[in-house]
Formats: C-alpha cells, structure tokens, sequence
C-alpha cells in the first residue's frame, strides 16, 4: 500500500504546482524575492516608509462556494477571496502587498483548481498585490471529490502617521457609500435556503434581473476597492475612515470604524439597492431588518470623510466607474447605526 491508494496523489500534486506557476508569476512585484515552491514566500518591505506598520487579514469565501460547485464555475470565487482579504486590510489605508492561499480538497482536479487560482491571480492583480504561495491541501474522506474549500491571508503596509483606527473620525464626516456588485460572499446561507425552499434553480431567469440567471448574478465577485481608494488618498482626499460590508451588512461593519462616543446616522433611500436584494425579500418573505443585518444591500464600502469633500469624494469615485452616494453623517453616540428599517 502507498500514498497514492490512500487517495492521495502526490505527483498530480506536483504537476498543479507546475501548471499555476504562470499565474503565480504574473502577481510579482519588484518586492518578491525567489520564486513558487519554497517552504516559505519572501517580501522585502517597499522603500520610501519612515515608520512601516504592518497590516494583516484573512477570510474565504464560505457558502457560496456551493453554488460554484452546483454550476461547475469555479473562475470568479478565487477573486472573492482575495477580494475578503485586500479589502478589510484596505480599512485600515494599508496598501495590500503579498497574499497567500489555503486550498483544501478531497481530490486534487488540476482543472478545476487551476481555475480557481486563475481566479485568485485575477484577484491580485486587481488589488496590486502578489500572488506569494499558498498550499494545496488533498483530504480524501474529509472532503468528498470534486469538492474544495477556500482561505487566503494578506499583509499589506501602511505608514504610521496614516494609519486608520477610528481615532480621525469627527462629528459631521460624511459617510460615503461605494456601491457592490451584487451579494458579494455574505449572507450565502439565506440565499441557498431560499432558493431551495422556494423550488428555485439557478439557472431561473427572474423578470427583475433583467434576463441573467440566478447562478449569474449570485456569482458575481466582490468588488476590489483597493486601487480606487488609495488612488483617493493619494490625490487629496482625507479619509477618516473606511469600512468593508460584509456579514452582519451596515449595522455590524460601519460602526466599527467609529471613535470612541459616535455613532452614524443613515439617511433612507439614498442610494440604490440591487435588485437581486429586491428578489431575495421577496422570494424568501425576508424583512427589512433581517435583509440589512445579512446583504450588504448594495453599499461594499464606505468611507468617511469631511462635509468639504464630500462633492470631490463622489465625483472622484464616479470617475473610477464606482457609483458613490452619500448615504448619513457621523452623530454624537455610543455606536449605533440609526434610520435603518426596524
């Protein structure tokens, strides 16, 4: 008996190593030291920083990974889990700089994961970040074949002086609002069960998604906000703070970037929920409260900054093809988010 009748195949193993280095590769910044197949990634700090303030995240992409496997699609939830990562390391005004993944199977399809990582290398293109390793996980009787699961870890870099931690948000910042492009990677449980209570298929075209399929439209990867928002920075406008919405939606995310006695008041209606949110409510006799503490409701992220730029804030977002809307304002509090449905 050997590895190989135990289920698991080393040499195939291998060769997936060998068929992903070309995506691997294309991810590399000047900072890379060595290359794919070490034990460990090597990253020299970039120059220019006075005092460096390293940054780190992790996520993955959670249920929605069954519908992937459901409609055999496997090129888009790569770029959902870099995606989880860069962004939350983004809050902080760090600029992402390598990520490394966790692939986990219960049979090594080189296929079907070299897609995904395709999906990943995207991903960090995307966030300007390199693709520095990962590990290929091959689990037979853990999982069953055909069947994969996904984490990534990011490190990015910010200086001390611009570090975001809640203590430059003032009463009367503006909250601006950057729009999603749909679900995003929260909230899949629900809308599996929705689905699957209702007698849904993914491949149903309802008439308010204006022909695309269910699978379509729920595979849509999260939004990359790394570039537009340090572009932001970067030309002048003062963010005080930044929040990523993911589970738990505005009321869990958006106050997490708030200073000590502040709370956000949000203005209702004032920016445009998807209508993929619109059909799950629906679908599902989903509440209003209970639609906000799970979807991201068509708001990804939002930042915060001063009543003065707010028109500036908007039009530069505008100008990098993502809608932007001010959606409330920073109030005197102990934390909450108000003026959401109850």
């Amino acid at each position: 008996m050997d590895y190989r009748e135990a289920g698991v195949d080393v040499e195939a193993g291998r060769a997936f190593v060998d068929k992903i280095r070309s995506l691997v590769n294309r991810t590399h910044r000047p900072e890379v030291i060595g290359g794919l197949g070490g034990f460990s990634g090597f990253f020299e700090l970039p120059s220019g920083y006075k005092e460096p303030v390293l940054v780190s995240g992790t996520d993955g992409v959670g249920t929605k990974l069954k519908i992937a496997h459901d409609l055999n699609c496997h090129d888009t939830v790569g770029i959902d889990l870099v995606a989880m990562c860069v962004n939350d390391v983004l809050t902080s005004g760090a600029e992402p700089l390598f990520f490394l993944d966790y692939l986990a199977t219960g049979k090594l399809e080189q296929e079907q994961l070299a897609e995904v990582v395709a999906g990943i290398s995207q991903g960090c293109e995307m966030a300007g970040c390199s693709l520095l390793g990962g590990e290929t996980a091959e689990m037979p009787g853990f999982y069953p074949p055909g069947v994969y699961d996904l984490a990534g870890f990011c490190v990015g870099v910010v200086e001390k002086s611009q570090l975001l931690s809640g203590s430059n948000v003032e009463v009367g910042d503006v909250a601006i609002a950057l729009a999603s492009q749909g679900v995003h990677s929260n909230g899949f449980s629900l809308v599996r069960k929705i689905v699957s209570d209702g007698g849904f298929n993914w491949s149903d075209r309802p008439e308010k998604l204006g022909g695309k399929t269910l699978g379509e439209i729920l595979l849509t990867p999260t939004q990359i906000y790394v570039k537009p928002v340090l572009a932001a920075r970067s030309s002048g406008i003062e963010i005080h703070g930044m929040a990523h919405i993911t589970g738990g939606g505005l009321p869990e995310n958006l106050p997490r970037c708030l200073g000590a006695n502040q709370s956000i008041e949000i203005i209702p209606n004032s920016w445009n929920i998807l209508p993929i949110f619109d059909w799950l409510a629906t679908a599902g006799n989903v509440n209003p409260k209970a639609m906000f503490e799970t979807f991201n409701m068509g708001i990804g992220f939002v930042v915060l900054v001063n009543p003065k730029q707010e028109e500036a804030t908007i039009k530069w977002f505008d100008s990098q093809n993502i809608a932007a809307y001010a959606i409330g304002k920073v109030i005197p509090g102990t934390g909450e988010l108000l003026g959401l449905p109850e």
